[in-house]
């Protein structure tokens, strides 16, 4: 890929019409029209829980890599807050009552062996959640908030309390994907894993629809 923009811009342009296909899917769509239950904003609560829990084994896998440490931060571990947003939702027992769809889990299973294997691979995950989250993710936290009346149980998981200015971490963060001295080829595959990642949400959000569809 020639060098003629940024990576991180690269990166954004390539998966832009990715991320508007996983966002605008129907689960998603109606949860932000305020369509949807609390037990259906329960069961993405779920997912998320499965998927950061790999993502974040994976860093702890990554720390020594000499570029994915460099994208590492514990401001953005996401753990905790889930643990204590599905307590919220579900009750104490709430690991007893929690299971993964089969495209949770088979994105699970993908950041699993990148996370072991490919640094790179690991960063493109990394970078799709995350930063994510740290875009459209607080503003569908206010949403949710406001639609079930929370306050921050239930919506952890969407407060970055330790990040003051998530437009300059982003900065930050791009900064890096344009200094890390991939390759070429390198680059190409990166991009590839983040297209993937974003198919496997939509995955997720069809998966998600069609359960809510076959409960009601």
């Amino acid at each position: 890929m020639a060098e003629l923009i940024p990576f991180s811009a690269a990166i954004r342009d390539r998966a832009s019409g990715a991320h508007s296909d996983s966002e605008g899917a129907g689960f998603m769509s109606s949860l932000l029209k305020g369509e949807l239950n609390r037990e259906d904003y329960t069961a993405l609560v779920v997912q998320h829980y499965f998927i950061y829990r790999a993502l974040e084994e994976a860093t702890e896998r990554m720390r020594n890599d000499p570029i994915a440490a460099r994208f590492i931060s514990d401001k953005l571990t996401r753990i905790p807050a889930l643990e204590t947003d599905l307590a919220f939702l579900l009750g104490d027992n709430w690991r007893d009552e929690i299971v993964a769809l089969p495209a949770t889990q088979r994105y699970v299973e993908r950041i699993e062996q990148v996370g072991k294997t490919w640094g790179g691979g690991y960063v493109a995950h990394h970078y799709t959640r995350y930063l994510g989250d740290l875009s459209g993710g607080i503003y569908i936290g206010r949403v949710v908030a406001r639609q079930f009346g929370f306050e921050t149980n239930g919506i952890g998981f969407y407060l970055f309390g330790d990040i003051a200015d998530p437009r300059a971490f982003k900065d930050v963060y791009r900064t890096e994907l344009d200094e890390a001295g991939w390759s070429d080829d390198e680059k190409e595959r990166i991009i590839d894993e983040v297209l993937a990642a974003y198919q496997f949400n939509t995955d997720i959000f069809a998966e998600l629809w069609t359960e809510r569809t076959v409960a009601a």
